[in-house]
């Protein structure tokens, strides 16, 4: 059904159900993510009915920091409620609850009256790479690694925790618990220190076999169980909303809040991607590759995460740094006067760009392109990851280096494919999402490089969408996760082009023999540039300093 008939049909059903004449029952998913917090309102079909979306700063005092403030997420996760339960305009009774989700691998340190003590520590930041580091090399972290299901790598909060303990002694003396932020927004409007099993298992320190935190991966933070927050499963409930909150958001204190899962794992539900066998693929900022197994499943190479959904639905799969940020950076860098003239124009730049890597044949003349601009997690679990180009000759042109970040792109997610492969056997089909699945040259660049059919889910976020129905399964609303398959249709099918199965399949063992040869340097080349940025930063700010001393004498 074509959106805008769909939109009429549902403004006709909100119109008759405002009236009173039918009810309309319905369910809030929050998605608190790392640059913003969503929160849709759904009917009990799926069907949306209001949409709240505030964005927060990402703080990045250093290359190697990201942070956020606990405190402007939290009042980001209040606006987001009240906008969506004003704007859905529902009467009293019809919001059956509200359920989460959020990014993984924050850390948040409380001191003993459960006060923060520091920023939010993102999954981005790459402080700790040291320690992480040494997990590897010493053979603990793949111990570690085969009984939490998290790789090893700067983002884990295990990893954050070991560089507190180590750089930050003082504070990390003063915390008395280690927290994400979905814990601490609950804690705020409901008292409780909780975590739910999903998140649990993103943070290094959870015993995927066990269910309980692991006793040996505390021993290498250096904390205690009593110091983490208590473990839930994802269906669990909160309630008595804080009275102060449920006034000023509208929702009824008896309203019951469930603490949902991890985004990542949420938003294969919402894609309706949860049998064995289907692929979701995910580019936003970041992007994702993930598939869902009946059981804790890890790789002998520790190159997968194995994170919960629920006890018997186990997601597998490797998250990449380097997704739509790389082709923001195509933009703002290679094409800033188009850029300029786009925005004058009000037209979108990245379908110009599009439209320029279109005319560039498969492959782009050999000219491959490795996207780690930010340091890279899966594949290649590697921190010091930096971009290149290769294979660059005079005939080459930027509309070729187009073509070829983004095909970079989708071979990096397709090595982490071959990656789910060796340990779930080949996939069956993909379900394709995120801000790249608006592009159909990249829906088809997916589609020749997998040699897979993508399919593109009609769903509208897909992780608020899979909070609302774990949610509703939590609430004995749905019988079972499988209700999501009636909510969620497709909008475009892509089936693999032979021609270009040729070109590909010459291309990606070159690129990623590259790759490997570049890796030896990888450090050297990350450490060169810290010392040098950070060297030219100083010099900019005494420069600055001595520049307003002048002015004001």
């Amino acid at each position: 059904m074509a959106p805008t008939i769909w939109l009429f049909i549902l403004s006709i059903l909100k119109a008759l159900t405002q009236g009173g004449i039918i009810p309309m029952k319905a369910m809030i998913g929050v998605d608190i993510g790392t640059t913003s917090t969503k929160a849709v309102a759904y009917d009990l079909q799926g069907n949306v009915q209001a949409y709240a979306n505030i964005s927060y700063p990402l703080y990045q005092d250093t290359p190697d920091t990201a942070e956020e403030d606990p405190e402007e997420i939290f009042s980001a996760v209040v606006e987001v409620l009240t906008q969506v339960t004003r704007k859905a305009a529902l009467n009293p009774g019809d919001l059956q609850g509200v359920s989460f989700s959020a990014a993984m691998h924050s850390l948040i340190l409380l001191d003993k009256d459960k006060q923060p003590l520091s920023r939010a520590i993102t999954w981005a930041d790459n402080r700790s790479a040291k320690y992480a580091q040494q997990l590897k090399e010493n053979g603990l972290g793949e111990k570690l690694y085969q009984k939490t299901g998290t790789p090893i790598h700067p983002m884990t909060p295990l990893s954050k925790i070991m560089w507190l303990r180590h750089e930050k002694p003082e504070l990390f003396k003063k915390a008395h618990y280690f927290i994400g932020i979905k814990d601490y927004v609950l804690y705020k409007i409901f008292g409780q220190l909780v975590m739910d099993y999903s998140l649990a298992s993103a943070t290094g320190l959870f015993n995927i076999h066990q269910m309980t935190w692991d006793a040996e991966a505390l021993k290498t933070a250096g904390i205690t169980a009593k110091q983490l927050p208590q473990l839930v499963d994802t269906t669990y409930q909160l309630h008595g909303l804080n009275s102060a909150y449920a006034k000023v958001t509208g929702i009824d204190a008896n309203v019951p809040f469930v603490i949902g899962a991890s985004d990542g794992v949420l938003s294969n539900l919402g894609v309706n991607a949860i049998d064995p066998g289907v692929l979701a693929v995910t580019i936003g900022t970041s992007g994702a590759v993930r598939t869902v197994v009946d059981k804790p499943t890890t790789d002998p190479q520790g190159r997968l995460f194995c994170y919960a959904l629920t006890k018997d639905k186990w997601v597998i799969g490797g998250p990449v740094n380097n997704g739509g940020i790389v082709f923001r950076w195509v933009r703002d860098q290679l094409f800033a006067p188009e850029k300029i003239t786009a925005e004058q124009m009000r037209v979108d730049t990245y379908e110009i760009l599009t439209e320029i890597a279109e005319k560039i044949p498969a492959g782009s003349d050999g000219l491959l392109f490795h996207p780690y601009l930010g340091g890279e997690r899966a594949p290649i679990w590697d921190a010091n990851a930096r971009g290149s180009f290769f294979g660059l000759t005079r005939q080459h042109t930027r509309a070729h280096m187009v073509r070829a970040a983004l095909e970079g792109i989708v071979y990096n997610l397709y090595m982490v494919m071959l990656q789910i492969e060796g340990v779930a056997g080949k996939p069956k089909a993909i379900q394709a999402t995120g801000g790249f699945a608006r592009s159909e040259l990249w829906r088809q660049m997916l589609a020749d490089i997998f040699e897979q059919k993508v399919t593109i889910p009609q769903s509208f976020e897909s992780s608020c969408l899979g909070a609302a129905v774990i949610g509703m399964l939590s609430l004995d609303l749905v019988d079972d996760l499988s209700a999501v398959k009636s909510m969620v249709g497709s909008t475009n099918v892509h089936q693999p082009n032979p021609a270009n199965f040729s070109v590909y399949r010459e291309l990606i063992p070159i690129w990623i023999r590259v790759g490997r040869a570049m890796a030896s340097e990888y450090a050297n080349i990350a450490n060169f540039q810290r010392t040098h940025l950070a060297a030219h930063r100083n010099t900019k700010m005494g420069a600055d300093i001595e520049q307003n001393n002048n002015s004001n004498s």
